[in-house]
């Protein structure tokens, strides 16, 4: 058994396979984790992008289910705004296209509902007391849990937030 965690564990194909199919069943995947797991189990370039073509043929690995997914998750659990998200799906290398599909699913009221309340779960846990830099603090939160700013003013104006 291997327990170097620097060397990587070195599989045959089938085995890969087996083990792939087992990781992506377990939990949506994208094309780029599994392609990073893959190297990992010390396969070559062309053995990887074998098993990869086989596990979407299969649909073991779906990039729009794991699209949906994933926007699914961030936004019901995590409560992250569209730009937090964008960028997650960019960096499992998710295609533009299935991006925007992807967030356009979301529901709008939700969305909404999520912002304001985070806002407010926020502001019950700042402490700062004078009234601009309490304003700056939340939106400076709320910009980093990927909230578009024009939402965000919009939220804070219409809740009486702005203090």
């Amino acid at each position: 058994m291997n327990t170097h965690k620097d060397k990587p564990l070195i599989l045959d194909k089938k085995t890969a396979l087996l083990k792939a199919e087992s990781w992506c069943a377990y939990q949506e995947r994208s094309q780029q984790e599994v392609r990073n797991k893959l190297y990992e189990y010390g396969l070559h370039q062309n053995e990887v992008e074998d098993l990869l073509s086989e596990l979407i043929t299969t649909n073991f690995i779906n990039e729009e289910r794991f699209a949906m997914a994933y926007v699914s998750g961030k936004v019901n659990i995590k409560k992250w705004g569209k730009i937090k998200i964008k960028q997650g799906l960019k960096l499992k290398k998710v295609p533009d296209k299935l991006i925007l599909k992807a967030l356009n699913s979301i529901d709008g009221d939700k969305y909404l509902a999520n912002l304001l309340a985070t806002a407010e779960k926020k502001l019950r846990v700042l402490r700062e007391k004078e009234p601009v830099k309490r304003k700056y603090k939340l939106i400076t939160y709320l910009q980093s849990k990927g909230f578009e700013n024009d939402l965000i003013f919009d939220v804070l104006k219409a809740n009486n937030l702005t203090v």
